[in-house]
């Protein structure tokens, strides 16, 4: 006697089949998400999506209307490639780490793994395209493709004669800036966004994730930027701002001359900028503003038309902030919010987007949010941030609302309330301190540290902040032994 098949039997056996085969296909075909690393030079969070109105910037805006700004987010070290150094180590400042912004992690953190090899060592293909870590050398070995252009012009990328000429060396440069009527792409950050548009097309068809980092030079001096850039602005337009002094008490370790500035052509050796300079140096800076946010907006809209943002976890930020004379300074270089204060945007598909997070963060809290991202385990024993993660998911989750951060002698702690400074040289001697109200001063135009109400909250804050500056603190580097 022949067996009879059900019919209903063939049928439900094929969908399961099918479904099945579908499920391999997915499976298959997911894999882990992509980073890509956005790193904007001297970038102060003067931005519209910051709540501001001086700066045209839509490209940033509009990333940040997709993913998550950190209204609070704070580096930890106040120039270049200190910053950059403890971001990339996901590693605290020190006494004798991190200092400069010569710092190489090779030598001041030599068995430290970094975020990028990091990411390498866990199946991405790393790619560094302009300015991520400070010095091209350091960790080079951490990168698939290490790619940073040199000016075909002038160290200095200036491209008008008169500049070129000028730009000899590091004590003599040309003018602070350039207005040349020239294509964005013959300055270094347009090569920048091209080489990064070309990697996303060939990253496109490729089987492993990729850790693609963007470094971009402006708005760092010399405020070179194409001409359409500057005629977004009326210079008579341009306001000054209003604390163009030094804070009420403040001690001598918290100011400095503006020294990154001095060795440029047109600007006075000690005096200050008279009105006229000062307009043109806040001019320049929000055309370079502007410029660095078209090649911003170039790459995003290359991510959109390959399809990749839809496993692309997108991260934006500036290595500190940058003073437009607030109290009578220029550059960073300083504990003051203005050089500390920098921009933080998180975009990752899957989470809602358009949101805002009034969270202290630093800058080493992105290291170990990328890997949880990813899941990767960190790397042991060297992380001193924390993910962020569960605020990418909902900003009013609990957070821990303090930031540490460091320059030179000056170690400042960041509450949601207080800003806190002390200078020392060892930890038995403080030599200067200063305290903000941020609640009624967030200027920061008079310091209280010395009022004798403010003893016990000074002693307090000084507790705090030597309780929470980071492990290892007083070391220093040793040799290398692995990476």
């Amino acid at each position: 006697m022949k067996n009879i098949i059900n019919p209903l039997y063939l049928i439900i056996a094929t969908i399961s089949l099918f479904a099945s085969c579908a499920n391999e296909t997915v499976q298959e075909e997911k894999k882990p998400p992509n980073i890509l690393f956005i790193a904007v030079d001297d970038l102060r969070p003067e931005l519209n999506c910051y709540g501001k109105s001086d700066i045209i910037s839509p490209n940033i805006d509009q990333l940040a209307s997709e993913g998550m700004l950190f209204t609070r987010s704070y580096c930890n070290v106040p120039t270049c490639g200190a910053s950059r150094a403890s971001l990339m180590t996901g590693m605290r400042p020190g006494r004798h780490r991190f200092l400069t912004f010569k710092t190489m992690v090779e030598e001041d953190a030599p068995n430290a793994i970094v975020l990028s090899q990091h990411f390498k060592n866990n199946g991405y293909t790393t790619i560094s395209n302009g300015k991520v870590l400070h010095n091209m050398e350091d960790r080079k070995e951490s990168w698939d493709d290490l790619w940073r252009l040199a000016s075909n012009s002038s160290n200095r990328d200036y491209q008008q004669t008169h500049n070129i000429a000028l730009d000899t060396g590091n004590s003599t440069r040309g003018y602070f800036f350039e207005n040349a009527n020239v294509h964005d792409t013959i300055y270094r950050d347009g090569k920048i966004a091209n080489k990064t548009i070309r990697d996303l097309h060939r990253l496109k068809t490729s089987k492993k994730p990729f850790f693609l980092a963007v470094g971009f030079m402006k708005p760092h001096l010399p405020f070179n930027a194409p001409t359409k850039y500057w005629d977004m602005y009326d210079r008579n337009k341009i306001q000054l701002p209003d604390n163009n002094y030094r804070p009420k008490d403040a001690p001598d370790a918290s100011v400095h001359n503006s020294g990154e500035l001095r060795a440029y052509t047109g600007i006075p050796k000690k005096a200050p900028l008279n009105d006229s300079l000062a307009i043109t140096m806040i001019h320049g800076y929000r055309a370079c503003v502007s410029y660095v946010d078209a090649q911003i907006g170039r790459v995003l809209d290359a991510l959109k038309e390959t399809g990749l943002d839809k496993n692309t976890i997108v991260v934006l930020w500036g290595d500190h902030g940058w003073n437009l004379r607030e109290h009578g300074l220029w550059c960073k270089h300083c504990n003051f919010n203005t050089s500390l204060h920098a921009p933080l945007i998180t975009k990752v598909p899957g989470i809602e987007g358009g949101k805002k997070s009034d969270a202290l963060i630093e800058f080493v809290d992105i290291y170990p949010t990328l890997c949880e991202l990813a899941g990767i385990a960190p790397p042991e024993n060297q992380l001193e941030g924390e993910s962020y993660l569960s605020l990418l998911k909902d900003p009013n989750s609990h957070w821990n609302n303090q930031i540490i951060a460091k320059f030179r002698d000056g170690l400042t702690i960041k509450t949601d309330r207080y800003s806190y400074t002390e200078w020392s040289k060892s930890d038995t001697t403080t030599y200067a301190r200063m305290l903000y109200d941020h609640q009624n001063d967030y200027a920061e135009n008079t310091n209280i540290s010395e009022l004798p109400e403010n003893k016990i909250l000074v002693d307090s804050l000084s507790k705090l902040l030597l309780e929470n500056r980071g492990r290892n603190f007083n070391n220093r580097p040793k040799s290398s032994q692995t990476k």
